[in-house]
């Protein structure tokens, strides 16, 4: 697949769920094995040139999440390379037990994507949001969490993830339009977080559509005379350990996720920083742990404190 200018700028247009199906095409050509699996969303995940030019590797299994796992630990027991995906709260909640089970308990290795995932699908209520996917999945043993900053690393998440021995659920936030992190191709390792932004005061860790107000944050605090180090923290299952080891000598961390703030990103953080002599201040800014009413995409982020103004002025009240 050709990384430029203009393929990065084109998948920042269609954004992640698009771009996932353009990724898929182009593994189909290298994966003579790969499947890709969905639940009646060949359109929603941008899969319909994938289906129209790989039908012998492509299965629609109507809206039965729980039969999809089930279908795709059968394939992959007979050593096909599977993906998975349909909306994120249906991909991970609506299936849980044949995930445990399937993947967790037998081992069968399946890369799962939760396409819209966070509050992207907010007019359609909470039924459709996902907040509780990377909580759950966390505590299921064998899985790997990528969740992409952008368009570009999508592509490269669902590379690594399928190249990958072991299991994976890429979470997908944002929708068209969505802002470009990485303006170049780089080096993505699972595991290895990636620092976008060099800092002395304190670290930020994100993940998702974060990575990108974040570091607009960054930029506002700067005026303040306040130097942020941005981390992506991309892999959140197996997290990045030395990154956070580092992120102690700062006199603040920062995790910001489009997520529960319980279970997901700043909750795995902390449970390595527990086990440090650290005495490094740490806040959890996301969505604290409650529904509130639908709306836009927009709306539900400036509710939630999901934007660089509302992020840089919760960190400046915790900075001494």
């Amino acid at each position: 697949m050709i990384i430029d200018d203009r393929s990065i700028k084109m998948w920042s247009t269609i954004g992640p769920r698009a771009t996932l199906g353009i990724a898929a095409l182009d593994l189909a050509k290298k994966i003579d094995n790969l499947m890709v699996l969905t639940c009646d969303v060949s359109t929603s995940a941008g899969l319909d040139r994938f289906r129209k030019t790989c039908p012998e590797k492509y299965l629609d299994l109507g809206i039965a999440e729980q039969n999809m796992i089930g279908v795709a630990a059968g394939l992959a027991s007979e050593k096909f390379n599977v993906i998975t995906t349909t909306f994120a709260p249906f991909q991970t909640m609506r299936c849980c037990e044949q995930i445990k089970v399937n993947i967790g308990y037998m081992k069968q290795k399946i890369c799962m994507v939760g396409i819209a995932s966070g509050l992207a699908l907010g007019t359609l209520g909470y039924t459709h949001c996902c907040i509780e996917d990377v909580g759950i999945l966390r505590s299921i043993p064998g899985i790997t969490i990528i969740s992409p900053a952008d368009s570009l690393e999508t592509v490269k998440a669902l590379e690594a993830a399928v190249q990958s021995k072991n299991s994976a659920y890429i979470r997908l936030t944002g929708s068209s339009n969505n802002p470009i992190v990485y303006k170049n191709d780089y080096k993505f390792e699972i595991g290895k977080s990636i620092i976008l932004r060099e800092g002395e005061d304190i670290t930020i860790f994100c993940s998702g559509s974060m990575v990108f107000q974040s570091l607009k944050a960054a930029e506002i605090l700067e005026k303040k005379s306040i130097s942020a180090k941005v981390v992506n923290m991309h892999t959140i299952k197996p997290i990045d350990k030395i990154a956070i080891e580092e992120a102690c000598k700062t006199s603040l961390i920062v995790s910001v996720e489009e997520h529960n703030i319980l279970g997901g990103l700043g909750s795995a953080i902390a449970e390595h920083k527990s086990t440090l002599n650290s005495s490094t201040k740490q806040i959890f800014l996301g969505i604290k742990d409650n529904y509130s009413k639908g709306g836009s995409y927009k709306f539900l982020q400036e509710k939630h404190g999901l934007t660089s103004d509302k992020i840089s002025e919760e960190i400046l009240k915790n900075v001494k």
